[in-house]
């Protein structure tokens, strides 16, 4: 009996920790709203859209950095623009993100552009949060309604970047804790991976696939053999890791369900790509199963990729008076 009633209590309050969870995320999304900037800037969506099309035009690639951009923000202190920010041992500066993160000049381009219609009203992370989703569709990608009223962030966190963002030389058990750290389940795992669809990636990132893997003397064994000549040839040893491939191989920049077909015939880029369908855990999980649904139902993996988006969207923003509209997205207001 004493037993029962104990196992009771625990099972009362992990409910109590649920609810009140629940709670807060319904409190945080009540905050943000699709319409939040409707009276105060209205031609905001279109400015932005106009901008970030202007920017693939230029270069297609843009459009998975800017995507990128937005990840790399909200999982580290939350979806507040840190990211952007100049600073000597700021997030710009972080391993995951020096020599690669990229696309600040589009988003300045696209405050400037806010700015001029709309002084003091948008924040950076909320332009962020815009630019990803066009780039998606500009990118033949579903839309999304985006919710918006974030504020900008006073700091940044380095040391946040170089330990909380999933990295391609992480195992897939670390890669779910670090989504679940930021309120992410295994669904969005292997949704959110889908971005790999478009833009490249660096040597660096995977030559460790390619030479020796983990002591074998020759590549790693899920890599497709003629996939793995070719990124040699690309990424000899005595590179620098500054070449690049692209991660969704045989499709570059349409935003489809390419990538998870790649996976399932070894022609995932990165070790961290290939293990949602190699892996034991992927086996023992929902992972390997959502992967070869992915693969064949395009429209299931574009709904659960919005869908996933708009969650990661709202990791802990800054809203009310929190934080600031910074009036250059790279230094706090004086």
């Amino acid at each position: 009996m004493k037993r029962s009633f104990s196992s009771f209590i625990h099972l009362r309050r992990c409910f109590l920790v649920v609810m009140i969870l629940f709670a807060l995320s319904s409190v945080v999304k009540a905050q943000l709203s699709t319409d939040f900037y409707q009276q105060t800037c209205p031609n905001l969506l279109k400015i932005v859209r106009t901008e970030v099309q202007n920017a693939i035009k230029s270069e297609m690639r843009m459009a998975a950095s800017l995507l990128r951009l937005h990840f790399h923000d909200c999982f580290v202190n939350g979806c507040d623009a840190s990211i952007l920010l100049d600073l000597p041992d700021g997030e710009k500066s972080a391993f995951p993100n020096v020599n690669s993160a990229r696309g600040f000049e589009v988003i300045d381009a696209i405050k400037s552009s806010v700015e001029s219609a709309c002084s003091g009203v948008v924040s950076c992370t909320d332009i962020l949060t815009i630019a990803a989703r066009d780039s998606v569709v500009l990118s033949g990608g579903n839309s999304w309604k985006v919710l918006l009223g974030r504020r900008d962030g006073f700091v940044a966190n380095q040391t946040g970047a170089n330990v909380g963002l999933p990295s391609p030389f992480d195992t897939l058990d670390v890669i779910i804790s670090k989504f679940a750290n930021v309120g992410l389940n295994v669904t969005d795992v292997v949704a959110l991976s889908g971005a790999h669809t478009i833009g490249l990636a660096r040597c660096a990132t995977f030559s460790n696939r390619l030479f020796n893997f983990q002591g074998t003397g020759g590549p790693d064994s899920t890599l497709d053999s003629s996939m793995a000549t070719d990124l040699q040839n690309l990424c000899p040893v005595t590179s620098d890791g500054n070449n690049t491939a692209v991660l969704d191989r045989n499709s570059r920049d349409l935003f489809d369900n390419h990538y998870f077909q790649n996976l399932l015939t070894g022609k995932g880029l990165l070790s961290s790509d290939q293990l949602l369908i190699s892996s034991d855990l992927a086996d023992t999980t929902s992972i390997k199963s959502l992967v070869q649904s992915y693969s064949s139902n395009s429209n299931l993996f574009l709904a659960d990729f919005a869908n996933s988006m708009i969650k990661m969207g709202s990791i802990s923003p800054l809203t009310g008076s929190a934080g600031e509209i910074r009036k250059n997205c790279r230094v706090v207001n004086s």
